[in-house]
């Protein structure tokens, strides 16, 4: 039995973490079975990823603290290695991924929301490390993407004293990008996916590529990379049809991904 499911809807993929009697936590099983998912993903039909929880409850309410109780540092640190490889393997998808987050998204659910593109947030969403709390660090990255995402300050507070924030003010300090009602956010990713989706794909994933590369240098380096992805798009099909149109002002045909 796999607890991931995955399907494919046009040009976007959709990732379920499928452990729903659990809050969909995460124990090697889950972590094993969402790296597969991952790694099946075909990078020529698919544009776009959406990553959601199964129910209504949980996102991925974090990792299995009873699967983690009794680990031996060895273990601990096999256990943080994996989690943060299958969240790398995520970040590093050419193609953007938007998190649908349906209720808890704690420790490991907050770990893996940081290590999409976007996320989007139901009104019930729930985001937290409450690690220090559990005699333990954020093991998947958190340390890491929080304060990259929502600035130093507000990313220890929130790691230091373990204190959860609900949606409105995860949207207030920039965690999410949107929130919405329950019943709208699947649709609301989807709709967002979709538009991603619809635009030259070299183009989109030249961009993502440029911003995550981007982040990680000085801005004289960052500004030297960005004519080398500018120019990887220039000849394609892709942009030859689109700029034609433009100028032509009409619509450009469907993108090819060449």
């Amino acid at each position: 039995m796999s607890y991931v499911r995955y399907e494919q809807k046009d040009f976007v993929g959709i990732v379920t973490i499928d452990r729903e009697k659990a809050l969909n936590a995460l124990n090697a099983q889950v972590l094993a079975d969402l790296e597969n998912a991952i790694d099946a993903i075909d990078a020529e039909k698919t544009r776009c990823v959406v990553i959601t929880g199964a129910g209504q409850k949980a996102f991925v309410a974090g990792a299995d603290i009873g699967a983690m109780r009794g680990m031996t540092p060895d273990e601990g640190r096999a256990f943080s290695a994996k989690g943060n490889s299958v969240f790398r393997k995520i970040e590093k998808l050419p193609m953007p991924v938007i998190a649908a987050v349906n209720g808890y998204a704690l420790g490991g659910g907050c770990e893996l929301s940081l290590s999409c593109d976007i996320r989007l947030a139901s009104e019930n969403a729930v985001f937290g490390q409450p690690e220090a709390g559990l005699g333990i660090t954020p093991g998947f990255g958190g340390t890491q993407r929080l304060a990259r995402t929502i600035g130093v300050g507000k990313a220890k507070e929130m790691i230091f004293s373990a204190r959860n924030i609900k949606a409105d003010e995860a949207f207030r300090v920039g965690l999410v990008n949107a929130v919405y009602p329950a019943d709208q956010l699947m649709a609301e990713a989807m709709k967002l996916a979709g538009r991603i989706a619809g635009n030259a794909p070299i183009a989109v994933r030249q961009c993502k590529k440029a911003i995550n590369m981007g982040l990680q240098m000085d801005i004289d380096s960052a500004a030297a990379l960005e004519p080398e992805l500018f120019s990887a798009c220039c000849g394609t099909q892709d942009q030859r049809e689109a700029m034609a149109a433009f100028c032509e002002k009409r619509k450009h045909g469907p993108f090819l991904n060449k």
